[in-house]
C-alpha cells in the first residue's frame, strides 16, 4: 500500500518525566502530517483554508505498542482509509526508523468533516477535488 511520509525528530520537550513521548504528541503529529500533506499535494485546499474552508476533526485516536523518546526518528505513515460525502478518514502508522529494524509504535486514525464558513455557521461542503485527487494515491489496494 501507498502511504504518504511524514518524518519527525523526537524533541526533549515531547517526553514526560519517565522519558518517553507524552501520549498527546502523536495526535499531534497526525495533525503535522497532515498539514504537510496538504502543502505538498493539496496546496489549493491549503489556501482555501484562509477563504472559509474548514476542515473540522470529527474523531481521533491512537493505540500505543512502544515507547519512544528523545533523539527517536518517527515516520508517520498516513493512508486514506475511505471518502464519504463530506467526510475523509485516514489511518496513521507512527514507525521507529533508523534502528536495525523498523519498529512499529503506535496505529492512529481521524476523520475530518469537510466544512464551509456561512451566514448561519458552518456548513457541509464536498470533499474538495483536489484534496479527493491526491488522497486518492494513498486508498486500500493502490501500489507504489
Amino acid at each position: 500500500m501507498t502511504v504518504y511520509v511524514y518524518e519527525h525528530r523526537v524533541t526533549f520537550d515531547e517526553t514526560n518525566l519517565v522519558g518517553n513521548v507524552y501520549f498527546a504528541h502523536y495526535l499531534r503529529w497526525q495533525g503535522h502530517c497532515r498539514e504537510q500533506f496538504l502543502a505538498d499535494h493539496a496546496p489549493g485546499v491549503l489556501a482555501a483554508l484562509t477563504s472559509g474552508l474548514v476542515l473540522v476533526t470529527v474523531d481521533c485516536a491512537a493505540e500505543f505498542y512502544a515507547e519512544s523518546f528523545a533523539g527517536d526518528r518517527i515516520e508517520v505513515r498516513m493512508r486514506l482509509d475511505r471518502i464519504a460525502g463530506n467526510r475523509v478518514a485516514m489511518g496513521f502508522d507512527y514507525v521507529r526508523s533508523g534502528t536495525p529494524a523498523p519498529e512499529l509504535l503506535a496505529r492512529g486514525r481521524q476523520s475530518v468533516a469537510c466544512m464551509r464558513r456561512g451566514p448561519g455557521g458552518l456548513e457541509s461542503v464536498p470533499v474538495p477535488e483536489e484534496l479527493g485527487r491526491a488522497l486518492s494515491r494513498y486508498a486500500p489496494g493502490v501500489r507504489p
